[in-house]
């Protein structure tokens, strides 16, 4: 049986207690999982977008959520072969290069379940024939990044080899509102979607609360029709899901923050302590706050001079 949803009366006026649940999709993701025929739609047109393709047959995909990202193959419509291609999506709104090692892992297990499906052997003498792999992901957070980045696995290796026999790699599009134009030209989805996260943080930069950002943000989209009538038709969980994305950011970001300059206040002591700076030369020379050096200066004081 369907479970059945208590919606919040119209005298519900706090956006949290109408949104209230434990979101871990995030919007992009919610919208191009393809768990019905109109998100498949969405999910095919990012797909025809990405490789120049004019695929129609939502049936010809097929979709697997491992670990918070998509993959998928794709039937050729033309000769009703399989096209040979494992597909793996993930959104991301942090610059991370770990993600070919990440790739790597993902693949790994995209291709265990590839041979048992299709009961076949990697002990025989024969060439074992597989997909080949495609790892993209999507970013869409703040920091200033390019439009295209490929991240390698061959960064990550501690000793720099130069043959190139082994390497993996990440291809991270850029899809905030001003990024990519071409990509988002071709699928509207995508476009939809970049439109409404940049207004969402739009408001919020420009001094809206947080709840009234989202839900007016939201208004827009059901005004501007976006996404197909989807914010109208599932408002709730989408306010629900960007406050949930909003608050990860802004904790994220703390973080780095925190982490930013907890390294500058070590710097700085460091200037002290082996070049003899001034504290307050010190705090200036590495962008540390001066009462933080001096805090970390009463924890760690220097040796007497004999």
């Amino acid at each position: 049986m369907a479970e059945t949803k208590t919606l919040p009366g119209p005298e519900s006026t706090d956006i949290e207690e109408k949104a209230k649940r434990d979101y871990k999709d995030t919007l992009f993701r919610y919208i191009f999982k393809g768990e019905d025929d109109r998100s498949k739609r969405w999910l095919l047109s990012l797909y025809n977008a990405l490789n120049d393709s004019n695929y129609t047959d939502i049936n010809d995909l097929k979709i697997t959520t491992i670990q918070n990202a998509l993959f998928l193959t794709m039937k050729d419509d033309l000769s009703f072969l399989i096209d040979d291609e494992l597909n793996l999506f993930e959104h991301q709104s942090t610059v991370n290069p770990n993600m070919p090692l990440r790739g790597l892992m993902y693949f790994a297990r995209l291709y265990q379940s590839h041979i048992a499906d299709h009961e076949k052997s990697i002990y025989g003498s024969t060439l074992l024939k597989i997909p080949a792999p495609k790892f993209v992901v999507f970013y869409n957070g703040e920091r200033n990044q390019e439009d295209v980045i490929k991240y390698r696995l061959s960064d990550a290796f501690e000793k720099p080899t130069t043959e190139g026999e082994f390497e993996w790699t990440a291809t991270v599009l850029n899809v905030n509102a001003d990024h990519n134009p071409a990509l988002q030209k071709k699928c509207k989805a995508l476009y939809d979607y970049s439109s409404f996260v940049a207004n969402v943080r739009k408001r919020i930069k420009g001094g809206q609360d947080r709840d009234k950002a989202v839900e007016a943000a939201v208004d827009d989209a059901i005004n501007g029709k976006l996404l197909d009538g989807l914010f109208e038709e599932q408002k709730w969980d989408i306010i629900g899901i960007m406050l949930a994305e909003v608050d990860k950011e802004k904790y994220e970001k703390t973080i780095r923050e925190e982490a930013s300059q907890e390294k500058a206040i070590e710097n700085a002591v460091k200037l002290i302590k082996k070049h003899n700076f001034t504290p307050e030369e010190a705090a200036a020379d590495m962008g540390a706050p001066l009462d933080k050096v001096l805090e970390a200066l009463k924890l760690h004081p220097q040796p007497a001079q004999a």
